[in-house]
């Protein structure tokens, strides 16, 4: 799945990391067959992906950030080959397929094979520092106007679930882990890095850091760089980017998002409102998660604001390169705002939850979801959700931290008003176009 699909020669027909963390999590749970699809590709180029392993000097697999046909076509290392981040990304997709199909065959045919070559090139990339953890150095996080840094959160927490979920799937497919020679002590190097993943967090400021010593390089002058210097890497050189507290695209954030298992809501609130003073949006991947963090703060109008950025950003031209062709990642991005952020869904370690709340501007809000077999039909209004499967056995999820058991009865459940937050702040001339204030469905 390219960048642009096939809308327009933008991108020239590659496909990134937007295809396992931006259109694969929609098709998961909408068509899943596609997502086996797309991940069989991937699993389709393992070998070329063991090579450049071999050519950077690791093991296991080092999947490309820019290919078609599995070599790594980015001319530009700092955001290309550092951003090891897409190992986790697909791994990522891969255990969600699992998680929300149950498909065995594709586990042992396909899924274990990517999940073992992807956690030996994480025990290989990083290294044990003397009682502080096991550190990552020298890569991209999503955020390409902070490179090839030491110990990026994203990447270390993705690599994290990546190390976890190849133990479990060792265990789960022990003929596969023969054939891959996989030995104990490999199994034991992945379980310890995954247990002591270094974190850096700020005391002082009460922040993660995005990367190690983030929070303490110099401030962006924000106030200093008119509107039209905007996107920053078309005016101002990377050195100077580099090295400045500035942020391209949801990085931090998105882990708040995907690893959100990892942070307490606390932290998270602290985290969102420290970045979202810091993040420019020069990418249209950033809109999205940015929305679907600021719903689960609190920030709910802020949150439609960025919906409405992410799901128009072709129709309206926000980039100025709709021509090129359309931005899918983003467009997958506006499903993901209805269902992520306003219906609070998360899928951490194969179990459902939701957490819905709506934006003043919205009176109700409906969606349907494929899992394990059922679909489930969620109803949300302004106090209450009514959950329903539409098809398949009795299913246990998750409703703002109770577990309910759902059938095919509706099931009314009330939703609990938002917390008061503090309000949050853009950079100058960065914040989302405020859209409509009338109510509407």
């Amino acid at each position: 799945m390219p960048a642009k699909g096939l809308t327009g020669p933008g991108y020239d027909g590659h496909a990134f990391w937007d295809t396992e963390t931006y259109v694969l999590p929609v098709l998961t749970y909408t068509a899943p067959e596609a997502v086996r699809d797309a991940l069989i590709w991937r699993w389709s180029t393992l070998d070329l992906a063991r090579e450049r392993a071999a050519v950077l000097g690791q093991k296991g697999a080092a999947f490309p950030w820019r290919t078609i046909r599995g070599e790594e076509t980015s001319g530009y290392w700092p955001a290309g080959t550092a951003a090891f981040h897409v190992n986790a990304d697909i791994a990522d997709a891969v255990v969600r397929y699992r998680n929300a199909t149950q498909d065995d065959t594709f586990d042992a045919d396909h899924g274990t094979e990517i999940l073992v070559e992807t956690a030996r090139l994480w025990a290989s990339l990083g290294h044990m520092d003397d009682g502080r953890g096991f550190r990552i150095d020298g890569v991209t996080g999503p955020d390409e106007y902070t490179a090839v840094v030491d110990n990026n959160v994203y990447t270390n927490l993705m690599a994290q679930r990546n190390l976890r979920e190849a133990v479990a799937a060792v265990h789960r497919q022990p003929g596969v882990a023969a054939r891959l020679q996989v030995t104990e002590d490999e199994v034991a190097v992945w379980s310890e890095a995954a247990e002591k993943m270094r974190i850096p967090f700020d005391d002082e400021l009460g922040v993660h850091m995005t990367s190690e010593g983030f929070t303490r390089h110099q401030e962006w002058d924000f106030e200093g760089t008119p509107p039209d210097k905007y996107p920053l890497l078309l005016n101002y050189p990377y050195f100077e980017i580099y090295r400045k507290q500035v942020v391209k695209q949801a990085d931090l954030v998105m882990a708040l998002h995907l690893r959100g298992d990892a942070f307490t809501h606390e932290q998270k609130v602290a985290d969102f409102a420290y970045y979202e003073a810091r993040t420019v949006r020069d990418s249209s991947l950033s809109a999205a998660q940015q929305a679907v963090v600021a719903a689960e703060c609190g920030h709910l109008e802020l949150a439609y604001d960025y919906w409405g950025e992410a799901a128009l950003t072709d129709l309206q031209n926000l980039h100025g390169n709709s021509g090129h062709g359309l931005h899918i990642a983003s467009l997958a991005g506006g499903w993901t705002v209805a269902v992520a952020g306003f219906g609070g869904m998360r899928d951490h370690d194969g179990h459902l939850t939701f957490a819905p709340r709506l934006p003043p501007q919205l009176t109700g809000l409906a969606f349907r979801v494929v899992y394990q077999g059922r679909c489930l039909r969620v109803r949300i209004g302004r106090e209450k959700v009514v959950y329903q499967l539409v098809s398949g056995e009795p299913l246990e999820i998750g409703h703002h931290g109770d577990t309910v058991t759902v059938t095919d009865a509706e099931l009314a459940l009330d939703i609990p008003p938002a917390a008061e937050v503090e309000p949050v702040h853009q950079p100058a001339h960065c914040a989302p176009r405020r859209r409509g204030r009338h109510s509407g469905q």
